[in-house]
């Protein structure tokens, strides 16, 4: 019996065109895809050898041993990424004085903070939560929220749901002029077995398919959801992105949330 790679990413919608080609495209069969609807179950795996990669939120990069980024293929965003976001009960961020941190991305947790600590100044009182975000609101004055739950969200307060977003890739930019990776497909194995770019560019080529399929689950019309998967997530890592999460790597390391910065090293 041949054995066939085994590889590990979210459930989440922005994470479907990088699998596409596994699931229904020319690669189908080509490995065995494990989905959790947690980001941080692919690092789970990716750490303890149960697959050969994983698409992985960057935050653990610093933790998982001799671990290697595979090049250019992410999740990420250029300016807008709206399924990554701080929602309040209608207060500004700085008046926020404790946060609900959902922690299935350690990455969108790690910003967070960064954002509290390094652009606003302050340092609210943290809770880990479940993704509820009306549970999360009931105790705190912020909640982070990520994946197809935020894309639920509003941008604009209403009297049906009062909540007002904030876009962490927003923040980021606004702060520091640059795009922001989410999550990278990342290896322990000295060569990947699968080509995972041309895994990517066909996924992407079927972002309007993929936009139709996840229509009733996420509960947004057909042409909102492909212009969130084909204009607000990027799936290809501009020079402007690296820099970012240099710079991610970087204040994370100086704010303590990392043990020690590793260097940065792809296949």
């Amino acid at each position: 019996m041949i054995s066939v790679p085994r590889i590990a990413a979210s459930s989440y919608s922005n994470t479907a065109p990088l699998v596409w080609s596994f699931l229904y495209g020319s690669l189908r069969g080509s490995a065995e895809l494990i989905m959790d609807t947690a980001p941080a179950r692919s690092a789970e795996l990716l750490a303890s050898g149960r697959v050969d990669a994983a698409l992985v939120p960057v935050f653990s990069y610093q933790s998982i041993p001799d671990v290697k980024l595979v090049a250019d293929v992410c999740v990420g965003a250029k300016e807008r990424v709206q399924s990554v976001c701080l929602v309040t009960k209608g207060m500004e961020l700085a008046d926020a004085k404790n946060v609900a941190l959902d922690v299935s991305s350690r990455t969108s947790a790690a910003l967070t903070k960064i954002i509290f600590r390094e652009f606003i100044g302050r340092e609210p009182k943290w809770r880990d939560a479940a993704p509820n975000i009306d549970e999360m609101l009931s105790t705190a004055d912020c909640a982070l929220v990520i994946g197809d739950p935020a894309l639920r969200i509003p941008d604009s307060p209403s009297d049906a749901v009062p909540y007002r977003k904030f876009d962490l890739a927003e923040v980021w930019r606004a702060n520091t002029g640059l795009g922001f990776v989410f999550a990278m497909w990342m290896t322990r194995l000295d060569k990947c077995p699968l080509d995972l770019a041309a895994a990517r560019d066909e996924g992407v080529a079927h972002i309007d398919e993929i936009a139709a399929n996840y229509t009733d689950e996420i509960g947004l019309d057909t042409a909102d959801l492909t212009d969130y998967l084909g204009r607000s997530i990027s799936y290809s890592v501009s020079g402007e992105m690296f820099a970012g999460l240099e710079l991610y790597f970087k204040l994370g390391e100086q704010h303590g949330l990392f043990r020690e910065q590793k260097e940065i090293l792809f296949l």
